[in-house]
Parts: structure tokens; sequence; C-alpha cells
């Protein structure tokens, strides 16, 4: 039997991850896979239970609605619970036990690492799993404060609180503070799901707006971004930058450091 790995969610015909690992693997001539396989939330438990017991599994990676849900059925020895509260990677360790980790975190920081955010006002879009990512990463990054755009206050204001961060929460219908970075953490925007109808006409023209959306890779908030001359991150950096490091976990080599052209080409089609 091959040795694999893969990812999770549902849906999950959009996701990108496939392509990205199997360039990987093709470039370093390994004899590896990795599959796209829909999990609904109702069988998650099994899933674990039944890769769990396949010794070619070799981890998943996960997307929307698992990034929570899959904490109960993993070990979780570095405390991703505590600390982001979400988890979008689980990889078989040595002793075979499924551990849980999360890629988001770094895969989102990479792209802007020298961008000057510290002491900065942020927007954050969303308050579930990649939101999470997003906050611990700008918590450790010493950002200024925070403004939290989401539906339900009373839980963006306990994600505030949960990473210590200085900010507020606003409404969708309400106007955007002046800010160096915003941030859409949501699934807002995504084929399949509602529009992400925002004014971004306070944000001022030394801002950085990032749209961890990848399909469709040019979203309407990007468009609205690049026509305002503001400088833009789309949804295939943090994705290919959190591929990378569950890629060394999943298949014990890093992926090859040529080839991104090829790739980012790839994932445009």
């Amino acid at each position: 039997m091959t040795i694999y790995a893969e990812v999770i969610g549902h849906p999950i015909s959009h996701s990108k991850s496939p392509l990205i690992h199997g360039h990987w693997l093709r470039l370093l001539g390994m004899s590896r896979e990795y599959r796209a396989h829909e999990v609904l939330p109702e069988n998650l438990e099994q899933y674990f239970a039944t890769r769990a017991a396949d010794s070619n599994w070799r981890g998943c990676n996960i997307t929307i609605p698992h990034k929570i849900a899959a904490l109960d059925f993993v070990n979780d020895p570095g405390d991703v619970r505590a600390s982001i509260g979400a988890i979008n990677t689980v990889f078989r360790n040595e002793s075979g036990a499924l551990v849980a980790t999360n890629t988001d975190a770094g895969g989102f920081y990479g792209p802007i690492a020298d961008v000057p955010i510290v002491g900065e006002t942020a927007i954050v879009i969303g308050a579930g799993g990649a939101a999470r990512a997003v906050l611990f990463a700008l918590a450790q990054a010493d950002v200024g404060e925070v403004v939290l755009v989401a539906r339900n206050a009373l839980k963006a204001a306990g994600l505030l609180a949960h990473f210590g961060l200085k900010g507020k929460v606003i409404g969708f219908d309400a106007r955007l503070p002046d800010a160096a970075l915003l941030v859409n953490a949501s699934p807002l925007g995504m084929v399949g799901q509602e529009a992400l109808d925002i004014d971004l006409s306070p944000l001022p023209e030394h801002a950085l707006v990032y749209d961890l959306v990848y399909a469709p890779i040019e979203t309407p908030l990007l468009k609205a971004a690049r026509a305002r001359d503001l400088e833009t991150v789309d949804g295939l950096e943090m994705l290919v930058g959190q591929a990378a490091i569950a890629f060394e976990l999943f298949f014990g080599v890093a992926p090859p450091e040529d080839g991104e052209d090829e790739l980012r080409a790839l994932l445009l089609k």
C-alpha cells in the first residue's frame, strides 16, 4: 500500500492542497500520495479512528469546519487547544500517535514578516479557526490594537481576551477604522459562500490587505484593495506557507525550494 496524507473538510472540492503537495512529491521523486477526502462533521470521530489504524496514513491537513472539533479526537501534547484553540494539521509521530498542531499561524505570518505592524492597528474579519491562528500570530508580533469584525460580538470579545490583545469588536455594518493591516480570516468571498461586502475607503494609503481566501484567488476584497493601489497578499501565500510546514511533518523531508513559479502557475489554472 502507498504511504499517503490528505486534506479533510466539508466541502473539500475547492482545496488546492493536493496540487501543492503533489507538485512537491513529483519534484522530489517520492512515491507517496496526497489526497482530498470529504468528512462530514458527524463522521469526524470515526475518520480519525479509522486513520489511526491505517499505518500507511501519515496525517492530514484540516479545513472548514473541523479546525476546532478535531481537537477532541487527537493528542495535543503542545497544548494547541490552550494557545491557538484550533488546529489545521494532524500527523503521526514516531510512536504512532496522532498529534495535533497548527501551521496556519506560521503560514499566515511569513508573507508579512517584514511589514511594520508593531504597535499598529490591525483589522481581522472573522472569529473562527483561521482567525484564531491570525490573532495568535499578531499577538506574537506585538501588534498595537486589533479591531475584530464579527457577527457574534461576545465570541469575538472572548478571542481578544484569550490572546491578550487590546482592541474592540465591531459589526459588518460599522465603518472601518484607520489601520495598517486588514485580514479576511472568514470564509466570506469563498466559492459557495456569501460575498464579503466591506468599504475599504477608511484605510490609509499604506495599508496592506490580506485575504486568506484562495478560491477564488482574485477575490472582490483584493480587487477593491488594488483599485485603491493598496498592497495586497492573496490566500495562496498562506496556503503554500502552511503546507510547507505540514509536508515535512508528513513525509520527513522539506519541500523543494525551487519550482515556486511553476507551483503558483499550477494553482492559478
